[in-house]
């Protein structure tokens, strides 16, 4: 089965692995309980890696308020 694209999984994560990736922003190697939460929920495997750039921004972008 192919990976799913951050815009299809992020919406299935819980909102403790959320939490997670907006405080850590940009990290260099994701936490293995959010990489586990990522790849069940079809992402990809970020077992000792990290996300895209691509990817982060769009964590980012929606982690911003709204007017």
């Amino acid at each position: 089965m192919a990976e799913l694209r951050i815009e299809q999984w992020w919406m299935l994560l819980d909102t403790s692995d959320k939490e997670w990736f907006r405080e850590n922003l940009r990290a260099p190697e994701v936490d293995p309980q959010a990489a586990s939460a990522v790849r069940e929920a079809g992402g990809p495997d970020l077992t000792g890696s990290t996300l895209p750039p691509r990817d982060w921004d769009f964590i980012e972008i929606q982690s911003e308020f709204v007017d």
